[in-house]
């Protein structure tokens, strides 16, 4: 099972040296992949008093949350790293221009020598959607699409695609990636999404709103759709998250043991601040609230270390 680190990127700040401070850490303390995941705009509350687009809650960032851009921070990312695996959790790839998306994932694996793994989702966000000029409605049944689409382009000189969204017409990027195709993940818990990645995806991002029972089920249900699109239930990983959130990190490892009961291949350890915990599914709050129990970078490298020492004393 292969341990990663989420990228606090709401908190990660401006400050260069603390960024390359917090994902080399992260390598040499020998964590096997980063995550990091994306929004482009927020919305503005103030004028969108009302608005509850989340699972009928209230938005769990604004444009009061600064988000890095993916792609772009993972190039300088891979700029100062060497090993340490590139993951995102997730683009949002239906509010993105597909050949776009393509070309700037194979420039990205190739700068990282070939540690990319994307990772798709739909999203929530209507307000984004529309400030892209991009659908909202159609964004489940477009993602499907778009994936077989950049795999043509990752994997061959030249295509043509006529598709319902996309028409492509003796074309292709240069360069390819080094990794044809770059492996793609995705997130969500419907069954529509369940399907689509036992029909064109690598791996599933588990929802850290399921609890054990939950998960239980949506990985059978997920273990048979594969099966029967004939593929070995072995070739889809499944990746689960595991929060401090006033736990020790003696604590934060023994749910490791959740996890490799549900035969997870990866587990990402999250260092956001415990005050995000009100903004997800089941929380009561109906406001946003802030952060405060990181009060810097090194805090957040030394939650790293211990909850590595921790793992590593379970063995």
């Amino acid at each position: 099972m292969k341990l990663g680190v989420t990228i606090p990127n709401i908190e990660l700040g401006n400050d260069l040296g603390s960024i390359t401070a917090f994902v080399q850490a992260a390598e040499d303390l020998g964590y096997d992949y980063l995550m990091l995941y994306d929004h482009v705009v927020g919305a503005d509350l103030s004028i969108r008093p009302d608005w509850k687009p989340f699972m009928g809650k209230p938005p769990i960032y604004t444009l009061d949350d600064a988000f890095h851009e993916p792609l772009v921070l993972y190039g300088f990312i891979a700029a100062v790293t060497k090993n340490i695996e590139l993951a995102t959790g997730v683009i949002i790839s239906p509010q993105r221009q597909t050949v776009l998306l393509a070309k700037q994932a194979a420039e990205l694996d190739i700068l990282s020598e070939g540690r990319l793994r994307l990772g798709f989702g739909i999203g929530w966000n209507d307000v984004e959607y529309q400030a892209l000029g991009m659908n909202f409605k159609d964004r489940g049944k477009r993602s499907a699409e778009q994936i077989e689409v950049m795999r043509a382009l990752w994997t061959n000189r030249c295509i043509s695609f006529d598709g319902k969204w996309h028409t492509l017409e003796g074309v292709g990027i240069n360069p390819l990636p080094i990794q044809q195709p770059i492996p793609i993940w995705l997130g969500g818990a419907a069954d529509a999404v369940l399907k689509r990645i036992a029909k064109l995806a690598n791996g599933w991002y588990a929802p850290s709103y399921l609890d054990e029972i939950q998960l239980k089920e949506h990985i059978e249900r997920l273990h048979g759709f594969v099966e029967e699109e004939g593929r070995p239930v072995e070739s889809v990983g499944i990746e689960g998250i595991i929060r401090m959130w006033g736990r020790t990190p003696e604590q934060c490892a023994e749910s490791l043991d959740m996890w490799e009961r549900l035969g997870a291949t990866h587990v990402t350890f999250n260092t956001e601040s415990d005050s995000y915990k009100d903004r997800l599914p089941g929380a009561q709050m109906e406001t946003l609230s802030g952060r405060s129990d990181f009060k810097n970078m090194d805090d957040r490298i030394d939650a790293l270390r211990l909850f590595k020492d921790a793992v590593n004393a379970r063995v």
